[in-house]
């Protein structure tokens, strides 16, 4: 089993330490193709809430990638679930069953998967977006509350994180955890004050050398700045937070059929290498719409989007898939072992404090 290598003595106990066991307010988010056994058990080990993205694994690899985090660590860690998987009953056994300590999920979880976990002593932490629902799966018995702002990755909202945690912490009464723009111990503290209970941080976490992310996708994320970094609804139809790329480019500036084309290209490839149909895929696409208007285009890539997120994050193809970004990734220029960061965003929380003026 590895170890920190570099422990921190600081230590902000929070609900949310307090309610997941860990020693430090930092979660590390549950990306695809990114949040694998090795950077989970290595944010575990340096002390937050490593969670582990088990939408891109079948059932049986999510088995065995959970069975290798705890060879790993025996810090507590999770695993996060699609709540509107047609599996998902499925991995919510599973998980029960091997014990993890914690459920988070993209999407809101039904009252009666959250009474499940519940019932079988897993914390569960829904991902939310907007005030009102994290009143619903408060009201329905969530654990915690992770609360997205617009200027975090991947499927986001417009909603900055300043405006919509403190809604949120005024809203309900469980551990709310402020996720979008954090990659710092200042951003810990500003959160805290905010009445967050701690921070979650994916694209801090995918630029450290924990991440099996390959070099040059790395080496793409360090050189953008921020004006590099767009939100787009060209991919599957809902505003997707991402680094600007080729295909990005070419999305955006495609009319209908060029963009049907390119689709079906990308769709044939996934087909082949997923094994899906043609029906399979379009059933999977329009499941993803959540009541937008796509266009069939939209709908195949909405149906292989994690393909092309496995084309940057895992084949290195900057060129052929998308890179999910948070606005953090123009401020962040190095890659530091999960430990080094954890220990730094601690170090920066404690000098942050003590920074602060007293009150007279």
């Amino acid at each position: 089993m590895s170890d920190t290598r570099r422990p921190t003595d600081v230590r902000i106990e929070t609900p949310l330490t307090e309610l997941v066991g860990v020693r430090h307010p930092i979660v590390q988010t549950g990306m695809g193709w990114v949040a694998g056994p090795r950077l989970v058990s290595a944010t575990a080990n340096a002390g937050a809430l490593g969670i582990l993205a088990s939408a891109t694994m079948t059932v049986e690899q999510l088995r065995s990638a959970v069975r290798e985090v705890r060879s790993r660590t025996d810090a507590p860690f999770g695993v996060n679930l699609r709540a509107d998987a047609g599996d998902a009953a499925e991995r919510v056994r599973l998980i029960i069953d091997e014990g993890v300590k914690v459920a988070s999920f993209a999407l809101a979880p039904s009252r009666e998967l959250i009474a499940r976990l519940k019932d079988a002593g897993v914390v569960v932490i829904p991902s939310i977006g907007a005030k009102r629902h994290a009143e619903k799966v408060a009201a329905w018995g969530a654990d915690a509350v992770v609360v997205q702002g617009g200027e975090g990755g991947g499927h986001t909202g417009n909603v900055a994180t300043t405006v919509l945690l403190p809604q949120v912490v005024d809203a309900v009464d469980i551990p709310v955890i402020a996720a979008g723009g954090f990659h710092d111990g200042r951003g810990l503290v500003a959160a805290l004050a905010y009445g967050a209970a701690g921070i979650a941080m994916g694209t801090r976490f995918l630029l450290t050398s924990d991440s099996t992310v390959p070099d040059s996708v790395k080496a793409t994320y360090l050189a953008a700045t921020v004006q590099d970094i767009t939100v787009t609804t060209k991919v599957d139809g809902l505003p997707h937070r991402m680094l600007r790329s080729e295909l990005v480019d070419a999305l955006e500036r495609s009319g209908r059929l060029a963009a049907l084309l390119r689709a079906v290209r990308h769709a044939a490839a996934f087909r082949r290498g997923s094994g899906m149909s043609w029906a399979q895929m379009v059933r999977d696409g329009l499941a993803m719409k959540h009541g937008k208007n796509l266009m069939w285009s939209q709908v195949l890539l909405a149906a292989n989007t994690p393909m092309l997120l496995k084309a940057s994050m895992v084949e290195g193809r900057t060129d052929l898939g998308v890179m999910a970004s948070g606005q953090v990734a123009g401020l962040i220029d190095d890659l530091p072992s999960c430990a080094e960061l954890v220990h730094r965003v601690m170090t920066e929380a404690q000098h942050t404090l003590r920074a602060l003026p007293l009150v007279s």
